[in-house]
């Protein structure tokens, strides 16, 4: 880079601020944002880096995270348990795009190593973006989201064979028909890479990381990570492979220990700084001046792209049974090409496998069905509606018709959203009780094996009002959400709010995190699993240890009654995020200990102004005696521990002040 680098630096992050400020604001993916970014910034922009390679080494970092990453979130227990749906779809998916695209390329005149990439690189779809907008649109465990999260794992699982197959590609000779052998070669380097690090993975990674987890340091926690990551990396670049290999193999062995969540956190800010970074060199591969000279032609490689994607998957769906509505509203999710399909592009340009005018062509058709695929995946179910305006609004109008006929009579009952585990267990409760109830669940089989035992649940989607009215929300006398996703739980509050402004809700949450933000929205109560878990531990405790049970069941009620106000000032620990205030609703608990000099030394508490700065004095704790709600004229003396609770700023301002007076 030339004499103006650390400029350069900045007009770049600047950019980068707001081009991912706006897409947020506007539900784009951040991934379109850093292509933006690369475009501007670019040789083929305004030139401020006029070569992409000034910043490739630390965006091949970047992939090598995200594939990293994706190990980590490789499951074999739930690869198994959709095994119907990864292997069989899914494989089928893979090949039948991947040959279809290939065929089209051979029509076209692509060389064999271009038109491998190329059909590889299309087959694959963006995981990233279907999961994130099937989970807020609360679709993840619909008929549809279902098959389409089967054939994303699979397509993750290709990312061996095909991160092996690029290098060996560069290295063959298509005149001298070597292409089988250096496969072969390739494929076996990459068995061997495999077992070994299995090895490593069972014999060595576990008992490192306990040993550096036993020495309670997050930094030595952090550097280990990287070390494992970056040295996997390297040793199959050594071994002629690509490096992303290792770091998926590494990351996959780490994701079957305990230290899988703590390890995905650490490596967090690496990877998303860095993958941006990888996005941006993307971004300045493509040329706008070639987007416009070449514009109807990207136009049309950029739909031939979806509706291949789209008839193949659609196809396959149908052909393994699925409905032509369910089949439809998969292909429609899946139909771009993924975050992987670009890092495959681009390792080809970096081994020359693609031509500079084809490969920029190909590329920028594959962003923009990038870009277009967010509303595909939000309006895949009026899409369908409008494809197959007979049998696809007629089969939702059946499931509305029967949920409505089979509780036609049914009035002051429970409308249960969610019948998992906890949904389940408040529906027993309800039976013991002589209250009925009507439950709405999107798991087909778990809704068939209940409906066919004799419960009434039914599938729909909780969040449409259609849907509500035909389990008789106008006639039932509580709501209850029992759904752990924040995104689908809100999505259904504020629906049923909307139309039914007086029904009481009753909302589950997994902790803290969002409990005012339900409230806001309309629930009635919002139960807290951890707060919960919380009294449920301390009531059996307290009578466990003799106190007499109508007191322990006087204090829980307390605690519920006033709204967990018991429980809501917390002690922060090094991993709670102090700036977020949705994470510590109530505010923090902090200890000043005051020392000879402070300010406060020598006062009464009631001489300090603790109303106007926003704090409550919990207790003082002097010596081993500790004073609950301490008296006003309490004098405060050295080595006191003033206790104090309040939001975190309120916190640190108080702790200033009894120590300075300012």
């Amino acid at each position: 880079m030339n004499d103006h680098l650390l400029l350069h630096i900045v007009l770049l992050l600047g950019i980068a601020v707001v081009t991912v400020s706006v897409s947020r604001r506007l539900h784009f993916p951040p991934i379109l944002s850093y292509i933006i970014v690369g475009i501007i910034v670019g040789p083929f922009g305004f030139g401020w880096i006029q070569k992409e390679e000034n910043i490739t080494l630390l965006a091949e970092f970047g992939v090598v995270f995200l594939l990293f990453s994706i190990g980590l979130e490789f499951s074999l227990s739930q690869m198994i348990a959709m095994r119907k749906l990864v292997f069989g779809l899914g494989s089928a998916q893979v090949l039948g795009t991947g040959l279809i695209v290939y065929g089209i390329g051979w029509a076209a005149g692509l060389d064999t190593n271009t038109n491998i990439v190329v059909a590889c690189a299309f087959a694959l779809s963006s995981t990233a973006i279907v999961i994130k907008q099937l989970t807020e649109q609360t679709e993840i465990q619909s008929r549809h989201g279902r098959a389409a999260v089967g054939i994303l794992i699979f397509q993750d699982i290709m990312a061996i064979p095909l991160l092996i197959l690029i290098p060996a590609l560069a290295m063959t000779n298509p005149e001298e028909n070597a292409l089988a052998m250096s496969l072969l070669v390739a494929f076996a380097k990459g068995i061997v890479i495999v077992v070994i690090m299995h090895a490593i993975g069972r014999y060595l990674l576990r008992p490192l990381f306990n040993e550096v987890a036993s020495a309670k340091s997050s930094e030595l926690f952090t550097l280990t990570v990287l070390l494992v990551a970056l040295s996997s990396a390297a040793l199959t670049e050594e071994m002629g492979l690509s490096m992303t290999l290792g770091a998926f193999l590494a990351g996959m062995m780490l994701g079957e220990t305990e230290y899988r969540h703590q390890i995905e956190s650490d490596i967090r800010p690496f990877q998303d700084i860095l993958l941006g970074l990888f996005f941006v060199t993307v971004g300045m591969l493509i040329s706008l001046e070639r987007l416009m000279e070449h514009f109807w032609i990207i136009l049309a490689v950029t739909a031939a792209i979806i509706v291949v994607k789209v008839g193949v998957i659609y196809t396959i769906a149908r052909l393994f049974g699925n409905e032509p509505g369910v089949s439809t509203r998969t292909a429609i999710s899946l139909g771009q090409v993924g975050e992987f399909g670009l890092v495959l592009m681009t390792l080809a340009f970096t081994y020359r496998l693609l031509p500079e005018d084809t490969g920029n062509i190909l590329l920028t058709a594959a962003v923009i069905s990038m870009a277009i695929s967010p509303f595909m995946v939000k309006f895949n179910g009026q899409i369908t509606r409008f494809l197959h305006r007979g049998s696809y609004s007629q089969s939702h109008a059946e499931f509305e018709r029967s949920i409505a006929e089979d509780n036609v009579y049914l009035s002051n009952h429970v409308i249960l959203c969610g019948f998992g585990r906890v949904g389940q267990t408040v529906s027993r409760f309800l039976h013991k009780a002589n209250e009925n109830f009507v439950a709405l669940d999107m798991d087909i089989r778990r809704v068939n094996e209940a409906h066919n035992a004799g419960e009434r649940v039914y599938y729909g989607d909780a969040a449409k009002e259609r849907i509500l009215h035909a389990a008789g929300i106008d006639k039932a006398k509580a709501v209850i959400i029992t759904f752990s996703d924040y995104h689908a739980s809100m999505k259904i509050l504020k629906s049923i709010r909307q139309h039914h402004p007086n029904i009481p809700i009753l909302v589950r949450t997994i902790d803290d995190a969002h409990l005012n933000e339900f409230l806001e929205a309309g629930a009635t109560e919002v139960v807290p699993d951890t707060f919960e878990s919380s009294i449920m531990l301390s009531s059996h405790l307290l009578l466990m240890i003799g106190q007499s049970p109508s007191k322990v069941l006087r204090e829980t009620r307390a605690a519920r009654k006033d709204r967990y106000k018991l429980l809501e000032n917390l002690y922060p620990g090094q991993d709670d995020n102090l700036l977020d205030e949705r994470h510590v609703p109530g505010g923090v608990i902090h200890s000043v200990v005051m020392e000879e000099k402070a300010y406060a030394v020598g006062k009464r508490l009631k001489q300090l102004p603790f109303e106007e700065l926003n704090v409550h004095v919990d207790a003082i704790a002097r010596g081993h005696v500790r004073g609950e709600n301490p008296d006003p004229n309490t004098m405060i003396r050295v080595q006191d521990h003033i206790v104090i609770s309040g939001t975190p700023e309120d916190v640190e301002k108080a702790d200033y002040f009894l120590k300075t007076g300012h």
